[in-house]
């Protein structure tokens, strides 16, 4: 397959122009700059009001273009904003791109979300489990099975004993997950509802006073177990934060306490991954999402699973 060569300023420049369909003239052209500027070079600020978005592959075009139509399919049932596309095209031959509009606020890792906030993130769950799952699947969005909390905890302990041999983890905390308490948080039949899927800090646009204003990149949304949403509000901004959210939304503690499991094992073995060369995202990021995972919350203190 013959790869797109990578964007540059005036690339981006000139694909603008065409999209917005303004004449080049003798100006310069609207002000762009990588999101990432270390990155990909996937996505562009565009002066003050917009970022294109530029999908490197066939299968990431695929994904950009049913986000264009689930977006419209969320709005009405979201209390927070998604990003609209001003307009969209080929960037390269079979390659997508939108031009969106900006979002006002900054990222998660900038703003700390109040109780405001919260009950923000709350409507945002509850918007979810009120998106009707036939439409989305419609659009083409993509079933996605339960993981096995089990076999993730089993991956951890590896991983956490490790980490504990580094001084980075103390392994004994995962034993407060043992296999019964597992096995009691496996994923209910029934349950599936369309998830973001990537509830990172960076896809939730915060604004100075904390509000959650909006949520972007919905390429990894899918129809599934809705504990993943709570699990990326974990990392994203803390467990206290995401299963008060997750409870205002209706969410009882299986899922909450799933959620803020599969968050808790996954930042163990995404840094151990990292130490030994498998993971490239920011060692320092990883290292405060595994301390907001582990926050303790009271659901857990006072919450108790009997077999049926």
């Amino acid at each position: 397959m013959t790869q797109a060569p990578a964007p540059t300023a005036d690339t981006v420049r000139r694909l603008v122009r065409s999209l917005l369909k303004e004449s080049a003239g003798g100006a310069p052209g609207p002000d762009v700059r990588p999101v990432d500027e270390g990155g990909p070079r996937s996505a562009w600020w565009v002066g003050t009001r917009h970022v294109l978005r530029l999908a490197p592959d066939r299968e990431a075009s695929a994904r950009l273009r049913r986000e264009l139509r689930l977006r419209d399919l969320l709005r009405p049932h979201l209390p927070v904003a998604v990003p609209a596309s001003v307009a969209h095209t080929d960037w390269a031959p079979g390659l997508a791109c939108t031009l969106d509009t900006r979002l006002p606020g900054g990222t998660a890792e900038r703003h700390e979300v109040s109780a405001v906030g919260e009950a923000d993130l709350a409507g945002l769950l509850t918007g979810l489990r009120e998106v009707p799952v036939r439409q989305a699947e419609t659009l083409g969005v993509p079933r996605a099975a339960a993981r096995s909390l089990e076999a993730l905890r089993r991956m951890a302990v590896r991983a956490g004993e490790r980490l504990g041999a580094a001084d980075e983890f103390d392994p004994a905390l995962l034993q407060s997950l043992t296999p019964p308490g597992a096995a009691q948080l496996a994923a209910q039949h029934g349950t599936a509802v369309l998830v973001h899927h990537a509830l990172t800090s960076e896809h939730l646009v915060v604004s100075a006073d904390g509000r959650v204003r909006g949520v972007l990149d919905w390429t990894s949304a899918a129809v599934g177990d809705p504990a993943e949403d709570i699990a990326g509000l974990a990392l994203a901004v803390g467990a206290g934060p995401a299963v008060r959210a997750a409870t205002l939304a209706g969410y009882g503690a299986r899922p909450c306490l799933r959620g803020l499991w599969l968050a808790r094992c996954d930042t163990v073995i995404r840094l151990m991954d990292h130490l030994d060369g498998r993971d490239t995202g920011p060692l320092p990021l990883l290292r405060v999402q595994l301390g907001r995972a582990w926050e303790t919350i009271l659901l857990e203190r006072t919450t108790e699973f009997r077999d049926p």
